[in-house]
């Protein structure tokens, strides 16, 4: 299932190019091109789902393989410390509407609330 208007899914299609970090058969993990650490990976679902909770709610096993992926990524690219997020929805700071984790490495992570 693709949206032929998304940004990722055009990304996971090829049409856009991308610094692709590792992939596997159902998941894309590509660097952030706004990095927020020194190790910023976006890690999307090959299929088009709109957020983390659709993603979850209709296909938990591919949410497990990108969270999976995220980890191989962190562990490659660090010591294998990494923080991930996933936005859901405007207000939380999604602003593309396919389900991506961020992972964020290779520094300390402060926390700092909103």
């Amino acid at each position: 299932m693709t949206d032929t208007d998304c940004l990722f899914c055009k990304i996971v299609a090829g049409e856009i190019p991308a610094d692709v970090v590792a992939s596997t058969d159902r998941a894309l993990a590509f660097r952030d091109i706004d990095p927020k650490a020194p190790v910023h990976v976006l890690v999307v679902p090959r299929e088009h789902h709109r957020d983390v909770a659709a993603l979850a709610a209709s296909d938990p096993q591919l949410l497990a393989d990108v969270v999976a992926l995220g980890q191989q990524v962190a562990s490659d690219l660090d010591e294998g410390e990494f923080r991930l997020i996933f936005n859901t929805g405007a207000r939380s700071g999604q602003s593309v509407f396919h389900t991506h984790g961020h992972v964020l490495a290779g520094t300390r992570l402060g926390w700092t609330p909103a």
